[in-house]
């Protein structure tokens, strides 16, 4: 979907979300905690959020499309995938030339 390749070529991180999930918020929280600002965009606020969905579990979101995290346009993955990059030490790399200095 367009919107989708729109908003994570131009911008380093994108966590596509809904506004009543709760790992999506936990997923917020833990990269505002590492400094980095992300783009979080409700797609149950957009009237195309039905097929955003879609789209997103055609790219590889594995049991949930949301969240969906994008790092550098690509897709990394849901909570559990963001997760597993945070314990094993893997997520802080791939985000510090997205990291605030504050």
């Amino acid at each position: 979907m367009e919107k989708i390749k729109a908003l994570t070529s131009e911008n380093g991180v994108v966590i596509f979300t809904k506004s009543t999930c709760c790992l999506c918020y936990a997923v917020t929280i833990l990269f505002h905690e590492l400094r980095v600002n992300p783009v979080v965009y409700e797609i149950d606020k957009d009237p195309q959020g039905r097929e955003m969905e879609k789209a997103l579990l055609k790219q590889g979101c594995s049991s949930s499309p949301v969240p969906a995290v994008y790092i550098g346009g690509k897709l990394v993955g849901s909570t559990n995938e963001v997760m597993s990059l945070h314990l094993s030490g893997s997520l802080i790399p791939l985000l510090k030339t997205y990291q605030s200095l504050s």
